[in-house]
């Protein structure tokens, strides 16, 4: 049974960090990319970063770049997203999502079939 599990999100000040992670089951990271999506407050849900099967990290979200890095731990078949120097505008429920694919990954949420439940990051002083 796929299943996705993320963790981590927390209250934060604007310029904190923090590590969210997304614990993969049922699959191995080998063969599917691993894509992580946020969705703020009435506004649609978006694409953040991803890491495909072969671990190429496309850049698709320009308002994180040089802040956000997505990294993977194919041993803990756990991807990993370390948002530095966070703005109150990151604040979002953070999912995970997989998709069964060789293919380089992407932001189109439709690519991906398998959801976490969601975690949420609040960035506030």
């Amino acid at each position: 049974q796929v299943q996705l599990v993320e963790s981590g999100g927390d209250l934060v000040q604007p310029g904190g960090s923090l590590r969210l992670s997304c614990a993969a089951s049922g699959f191995s990271l080998d063969y599917y990319a691993i894509g992580w999506f946020r969705q703020a407050p009435g506004k649609e849900r978006e694409g953040v970063s991803c890491i495909s099967s072969g671990g190429s990290r496309p850049a698709f979200k320009e308002s994180v770049q040089g802040r956000f890095t997505i990294a993977r731990d194919i041993v803990k078949n756990t991807v990993y997203l370390q948002m530095n120097n966070l703005k109150p505008e990151d604040t979002a429920v953070y999912y995970c999502a997989a998709r069964n694919s060789r293919m380089p990954c992407g932001s189109l949420i439709d690519q991906y079939t398998f959801w976490g439940q969601g975690t949420q990051v609040t960035v506030s002083s």
